[in-house]
């Protein structure tokens, strides 16, 4: 239980380092002007009211009392106590008591002045109204065989500062939360800068000079991640010039061995050597496609579809069928993303006679799908073939075709733009090859 409470509370939370700093800074914030206000109003604001409502009460009972006494005049009265006591007064004897209009139960002048009538007046003996004047309380109040209108100025039942002293625990809120969002968001950034820069380098992308900033500890990061890619840029190249001297090196006799078959003159014997040379330089080849390094080549915007189209019409094959969606843009190496499906267009080509391209789009992720209806790959191999230099059995083709590193090639080069590639069962029977790539 909880196990599964914890997991409840982690979803209901941020996922982003930017908000769940905000949350931190914000919460308790919020919760210290929740407490202020509740303590306020309880304790200071609604016993004030309550206070000057209870004066106001015995004011206006205080009159009606010396009005029935009978001992003083009574438009004098009426005047002293508008003049003194700032109550208009005024007694009628219409029967015009009670006027239709709706309580405001959650109002706590209402609330207060209602409880304070009933406990002084009566149940049924007044009417009061706060809505109708923006700043006078009418209130009407039963006496022998008329009533009192009551004309009451509304500060006379509550304290204005109870606004300014919201303003006040708002205002201070609001601003310190704006600040905290300021230094957060800078305390973030460099976070976002490292991450952003790691995620460009893992996809091949040549990074220009990568400065890190913020914090110590985040600075410190930053800069192991500058030296491993330095390093690793480093191997690259020392890689490359390698690579680059072996290729030279054994192309060189290799064309002396192809030139001095020429000679021979058995020619079956001419004949297979040659073979083995082809196949040898085949190897090299390959050898060198693989090992080589994709960091050459820089990422550009293009459209995929076209490149797609493009290299369909290269193989002039009436036997393969396209449905693609017109103008999907992506970033990526061009020449990379064409390598790794002219592999996998070769294979369908050589094991099966009918092939299907389809080219679709969804949110934020382009897929590639391209079905055959050749004999396919049995489910226990999907992941082997994906292996470097593996090699189904020789019922597939002839061994000597290939050294087993076409889809080694392809997925490494679909891994390195952030994408995925899934063999599955086609509908032809034969074998579907998706490739998955983010726009």
């Amino acid at each position: 239980m909880s196990y599964g409470l914890n997991n409840f509370v982690k979803n209901l939370l941020p996922r982003r380092l930017f908000y769940r700093g905000l949350l931190i800074v914000a919460v308790p914030i919020i919760l210290l002007q929740i407490v202020i206000t509740i303590v306020f109003f309880d304790s200071l604001w609604i016993k004030t009211n309550k206070g000057m409502t209870r004066a106001l009460v015995g004011e206006m009972k205080t009159f009606i009392t010396a009005y029935d006494n009978g001992k003083y005049n009574n438009n004098d009265l009426s005047g002293l106590f508008s003049i003194y006591l700032d109550l208009n007064v005024e007694f009628k004897s219409d029967g015009l008591f009670n006027k239709p209009i709706k309580e405001r139960w959650f109002s706590p002048i209402d609330r207060t002045l209602r409880r304070e009538l009933k406990s002084n007046i009566g149940d049924e003996n007044y009417w009061f109204d706060t809505t109708s004047h923006k700043e006078l309380i009418h209130i009407n109040i039963k006496n022998n065989n008329g009533y009192f209108e009551f004309f009451i100025p509304k500060d006379r039942v509550t304290s204005t500062s109870a606004r300014i002293f919201a303003l006040w625990i708002t205002l201070p809120a609001l601003l310190m939360i704006i600040i905290a969002i300021m230094f957060l968001k800078n305390q973030t950034r460099p976070i976002i800068n490292l991450a952003k820069a790691a995620e460009r380098f893992g996809r091949g992308e040549n990074i220009d000079e990568y400065r890190p900033s913020g914090a110590l500890e985040i600075r410190k990061a930053g800069l192991e991640f500058d030296r491993m890619r330095k390093r690793i840029m480093r191997h690259l190249t020392q890689r490359s010039e390698m690579l680059s001297g072996i290729s030279h090196d054994l192309r060189t006799p290799l064309t002396r061995l192809k030139l001095q078959l020429s000679f021979i003159k058995n020619e079956e014997l001419s004949k297979q050597m040659s073979l083995d040379i082809d196949e040898m330089e085949k190897m090299l080849n390959e050898y060198l496609q693989f090992t080589s390094s994709s960091y050459l080549e820089k990422d550009e915007t293009f459209d995929i579809s076209e490149l797609i189209e493009n290299i369909i019409n290269k193989y002039n094959n009436s036997n393969i069928s396209k449905d693609l969606i017109p103008r999907v843009y992506m970033i990526g190496r061009k020449n990379l993303i064409q390598r790794s499906l002219n592999n996998i267009i070769d294979n369908s080509i050589k094991y099966a006679n009918k092939i299907n391209l389809t080219l679709s789009k969804k949110n934020n992720n382009i897929m590639i799908t391209v079905e055959d209806d050749g004999p396919g790959i049995p489910k226990n191999e999907y992941q082997n073939v994906f292996k470097p230099f593996y090699k189904l059995n020789k019922s597939r083709g002839d061994a000597k075709s290939s050294v087993g590193l076409g889809l080694s090639i392809t997925s490494d080069i679909i891994k390195s733009h952030g994408g995925n590639i899934v063999l599955e069962k086609s509908h032809l029977n034969g074998l579907r090859v998706k490739v998955f790539l983010p726009l």
